[in-house]
């Protein structure tokens, strides 16, 4: 073999060996990109159930913000978030917020009612973003009885929008019975809020009926009734 053809082939053995590094320095590069953004920014999540109905539906496709609650922003009354609920075999809920720390919840009437730290009389909520057959129509366990919650420094009162076929913080989610439960949630374990609305696509009829519902709605985006406000 000549001189000639031992350099070309030295050449082309070198930049196969450049080629491949260029590849993996960008791959690396790619995959800290994507573990940060899923980390600290944004995270896609499909909901399961009808807990929310009918602002969100069973199947539906969310993004999920965290970074405003980790830096500008504060959770605030109408905000839907996912949070860890520290329960077996159930990692997250998707809830809204109903009100905040400092302030004061009723439910009577079938209504809700909110006192801000700074009044001193309670004011109902009109709680628009319900359903027709949710608009109205809260209670605590069945009961129609009054039932007043004091919202403790750090924590905040969470219902679903589905009011009459899911539990929340009315019921300690299910678990008051064990003495260590809370009808709160405090701030740490809330983990996103919602950015982004994207319904589901049904591949199988290419549109965006669901599946279970037979409901054709198209997706929100931004327009998502993520927050509501009260004032």
């Amino acid at each position: 073999m000549s001189e000639e053809n031992t350099l070309q082939t030295e050449d082309k053995k070198k930049s196969l060996r450049d080629e491949f590094f260029d590849f993996l320095k960008d791959l690396i590069t790619i995959v800290i990109i994507v573990v940060i953004v899923r980390t600290f920014f944004i995270l896609p999540f499909q909901i399961s159930g009808q807990s929310m109905y009918d602002s969100y539906y069973d199947k539906e496709f969310i993004i999920v913000n965290r970074f405003s609650y980790l830096t500008y922003d504060k959770p605030k009354r109408g905000d839907v978030i996912v949070f860890n609920t520290h329960i077996d075999g159930k990692e997250y809920f998707i809830k809204r917020i109903v009100w905040v720390p400092w302030d004061t919840l009723k439910i009577a009437s079938w209504s809700v009612f909110v006192k801000s730290a700074w009044s001193s009389e309670f004011k109902e909520l009109d709680e628009k973003y319900l359903s027709e057959t949710n608009y109205k129509s809260t209670y605590v366990r069945w009961s129609t009885d009054e039932v007043i919650y004091e919202i403790p420094k750090d924590s905040y009162f969470v219902m679903w929008d589905n009011r009459n076929g899911s539990t929340d913080s009315r019921a300690c989610f299910s678990t008051c019975e064990l003495s260590w439960k809370s009808n709160f949630i405090s701030k740490k374990d809330i983990v996103w809020k919602i950015f982004i609305d994207l319904w589901y696509f049904n591949l199988k009829t290419f549109s965006f009926t669901n599946p279970n519902l037979g409901i054709n709605t198209k997706p929100k985006w931004f327009s998502s009734p993520e927050s509501y406000n009260y004032e």
